[in-house]
């Protein structure tokens, strides 16, 4: 007898056709149309000078769809630094505030959607400029603007209150506006007429040979404006000279040797609020009874323009090793002497050993004499990341720097190393 073996056909499969057909050749498959990405461009922010305290600044703006289909929403997200405020906010946006961080100061952040249809080559503009407005502390401040095709910014806040911000049509884009439009983030400065006195406090000290004591040294920023220098600049430097007849034991973490008896110091931000500043305590032993010891205390480094008062700009460090305690200094002030080993009161708005070069709200820094150095809060009392632009301290042991390091320091040309810092409520 003979069995006929009946052999089983695979299943018939949609996959099984088509990976049978490319490696026949019979089928081809239809290539898959790709959406063309969304390319939004928005055009150079002006910058803005003579602005006064108090009064409206505005800010026109533009956008350019510079893709090839219609878009349907886009969102428009703008900030502005301490010294700048929205004189009139709108019901399609969500403004909060952004805090310190990465070396930039605190922001108020405005993050509008934008339900309307964007042509492709078409200009767009806000009927009216966005309307900011400058405010009593306000010196020079930054303006930042984005325009994207998705949500990229916070996604909650407080809404506006006034009409939804609108974009109108302006007309096809020429060759110029193309050029102009390219980048999808801008950015300008808004400058005001206004000043910020920096001021200088130094210590008188009192103790005898082989005593440690404690000149405390204090920068403030007396306003009415806040101050904001590049990024990576110091927003003040501070030059402390030595009293004779002593030797630093220790100095302050934001001040680096230039010679065993001059330091340069900088400051935790590039930016330093209306009173607020920073402490630079230097622990001194006492070698030797000097009449009238008496170290300078002076600011160096970049111009301050904004500061018409010289008053107050240099101080001095006194020491009384055994006889009255000397307690003025040319051009700033100096407090009473303390006992051997203590902190000279300093007086001002500046918490002793702390860095507060923060918000006006905080309560004075932490002790910054230790290896993280003070911490400093943003503004309305909103801690901040504390940067790193003044330089780490060195105790008295070191040896005279070399001629490069005094060439680099000299001037107030310091770098200023970068360095995190865990940030500090109040």
């Amino acid at each position: 007898m003979t069995h006929a073996f009946t052999r089983r056909r695979p299943p018939c499969t949609v996959a099984g056709v088509l990976a049978a057909a490319a490696l026949t050749g019979l089928a081809s498959l239809p290539a898959v149309a790709v959406a063309a990405e969304p390319d939004l461009g928005i055009g150079p922010l002006a910058p803005v000078t003579g602005a006064q305290p108090g009064n409206g600044v505005d800010m026109p703006f533009s956008v350019l769809n510079k893709g090839t289909e219609e878009i349907g929403k886009v969102w428009v997200t703008y900030s502005v630094t301490r010294g700048l405020d929205t004189a009139e906010t709108y019901s399609n946006c969500l403004y909060s505030t952004q805090p310190a961080a990465d070396e930039e100061p605190e922001r108020q952040v405005a993050a509008c959607a934008i339900e309307q249809p964007l042509k492709p080559g078409v200009v767009y503009a806000p009927e009216r400029p966005l309307g900011l407005r400058a405010r009593a502390d306000a010196l020079r401040d930054k303006v930042s603007m984005s325009v994207e095709a998705s949500e990229n910014g916070p996604s909650d806040g407080a809404p506006g209150t006034g009409a939804p911000l609108e974009l109108i049509e302006r007309g096809p884009a020429t060759e110029g506006d193309r050029a102009s439009h390219e980048e999808a983030y801008v950015s300008t400065e808004v400058a005001s007429e206004n000043t910020a006195d920096f001021a200088l406090t130094g210590a008188g000290l009192k103790g005898e040979v082989g005593d440690e004591v404690t000149a405390t040294v204090t920068f403030v920023n007396e306003g009415p404006a806040w101050v904001y220098r590049d990024l990576g600049r110091s927003a003040a430097t501070v030059d402390v000279r030595i009293p004779p007849g002593t030797t630093v034991v220790k100095a302050h973490d934001f001040c680096t040797p230039v010679t065993p008896a001059h330091y340069s110091c900088g400051t935790s931000q590039s930016w330093v609020y209306e009173k607020r500043g920073e402490t630079y305590p230097f622990v001194l032993r006492i070698d030797k009874a000097v009449e009238g010891a008496t170290g300078k205390i002076s600011f160096a480094g970049e111009a301050r323009p904004f500061d018409g008062n010289a008053a107050n700009d240099t101080a001095a460090i006194v020491i009384d090793a055994g006889g009255a305690t000397g307690g003025s200094s040319s051009g700033g002030s100096s407090t009473g002497g303390t006992s051997a080993g203590g902190s000279a009161s300093t007086g001002g708005a500046v918490a002793s050993g702390g860095s507060t070069s923060g918000g006006p709200d905080a309560a004075g820094g932490s002790a910054s004499s230790s290896a993280t150095g003070g911490s400093a809060t943003g503004g309305s009392g909103t801690p901040t990341t504390a940067g790193g632009l003044a330089a780490t301290g060195s105790d008295a042991a070191l040896p005279v720097l070399g001629a490069s390091a005094a060439a680099l320091l000299a001037g107030g040309g310091i770098f200023y190393a970068v360095r995190r810092r865990t940030a500090a409520g109040d």
